[in-house]
């Protein structure tokens, strides 16, 4: 068996002289030199063996990326630039005099439809400089780092325009309003209270990865360091639109490793209402039907259907009745939609759903990570990524699944 390098042994002894001490270790560098070099070949060809794999799976990453690009893009903004050019007939065509307010919002979908068209012609120079990119590195002209960030930019792209094509989906009533979220604690006791407090950082987390905030406007802390309730207000376009899919109970199960353990499990109720950014509710309720409480918090209670809104984070009695009553106007609203009448005295009482009645996810913690939708049947096992905010493929399934809702 041939003797390991790293093992040479030279057979010396105090009386050897200099010189043979000298050969014997430029013999024993020598061979550790050799065989470092066949080592470090060896690794080097392992890198570049993978390194290409690598690059072969990014540009065909990247190829499939622009592609979809290619294809959504030039449609989408020939439909924008269309719809932009019919906008600012409709101006000319009257004096914005006229109608103050309708001017007003006229000018302001002009502008949005500006910024859209905009917005597409960066994304389709941003998936034809990437696929420039693929070329190059095809003929070795170009290195791994740029194919990585042509990759990372193809991904942005096409997150943008499944936003696009979601917006598009997005034409019911109050879609296009901002959000009010409540997160209510079931009663399974503390792991419901920590539960909550969860997932109340998890809608805070999706609000700032879309570049939006998030704001905490009541809340009720527990004992336990969970939460018994709390609500959200998300102050941007759509996000009502967005979120409305998330109403109804979020179950955790499976936390503790012991299965006969199922006090470990818990239960939330997640409620979505509209929120009016540019204007109050178009809705007008008679004054005796409704019983305001100002202590321990404001609470205004729509007597003929018994539901309930209170508000306790303005400054002053008078805030909080105002913010409190649109609550309850945009509750209302969402019911009579609900229930398909026109006006308050039509509602049923009886028929009214509560964000108890259906369960709308359920989060697998053991014995394998899941979370299961159940409205539209969509599982993902990256339980980790979704409480950290990653819930548009949720978000996404709910909007397409109004697809075939749509005239």
């Amino acid at each position: 068996m041939a003797a390991d390098p790293f093992s040479v042994r030279t057979k010396t002894s105090c009386s050897s002289s200099p010189s043979t001490l000298r050969s014997s270790k430029r013999a024993v560098a020598f061979r550790i030199r050799a065989h470092n070099n066949n080592n470090n070949q060896h690794i080097d060809d392992k890198n570049r063996f993978y390194k290409e794999l690598g690059t072969f799976a990014l540009k065909r990453k990247i190829e499939d990326l622009v592609l979809r690009a290619e294809m959504l893009a030039p449609t989408a903004l020939e439909f924008e630039e269309a719809r932009r050019l019919k906008q600012e007939e409709i101006i000319r065509e009257y004096d914005l005099w006229d109608d103050v307010a309708k001017s007003n919002e006229d000018l302001v979908q002009l502008a949005e439809s500006a910024k859209t068209i905009d917005s597409l012609k960066d994304l389709r120079y941003t998936a034809e400089e990437a696929k420039l990119i693929t070329e190059l590195a095809g003929m070795d002209s170009i290195n791994y780092e740029f194919l990585k960030q042509a990759y990372a930019a193809c991904v942005n792209v096409n997150r943008t325009l499944d936003k696009y094509e979601m917006s598009k989906l997005l034409r019911e009533p109050y879609d296009m309003e901002g959000a009010c979220m409540t997160i209510e604690s079931g009663n399974e006791g503390v792991y419901s209270e920590i539960w909550a407090e969860r997932l109340t950082r998890m809608y805070i987390k999706w609000a700032e990865k879309q570049g939006h905030k998030a704001r905490i406007v009541e809340k009720q802390d527990s004992e336990s360091g969970g939460i018994n309730y709390a609500m959200i207000e998300l102050e941007f376009k759509s996000a009502y639109g967005y979120l409305s899919g998330e109403r109804g109970i979020h179950c955790m199960s499976g936390s503790s490793e012991n299965k006969s353990d199922l006090s470990k499990d818990g239960a939330a109720a997640i409620d979505v209402i509209p929120l009016f950014l540019e204007s109050s509710p178009d809705l007008q309720i008679d004054e005796n039907d409704l019983e305001i409480t100002t202590s321990p918090s404001l609470t205004i209670q729509h007597i003929p259907t018994g539901l309930q809104v209170q508000s306790t984070g303005e400054r002053s009695r008078f805030a909080n009745k105002l913010k409190a009553l649109n609550r309850l106007k945009a509750k209302l609203l969402i019911v009579m939609r609900e229930q398909g009448v026109s006006n308050l005295a039509s509602i049923k009482s009886s028929d009214i759903s509560s964000s108890w009645n259906q369960v709308a996810r359920r989060y697998v913690f053991h014995p394998n990570k899941l979370v299961e939708d159940v409205k539209t049947g969509i599982q993902l096992a990256d339980l980790t990524a979704v409480l950290n905010g990653n819930i548009e493929p949720f978000i996404g399934a709910h909007i397409n699944s109004r697809r075939h809702e749509i005239p």
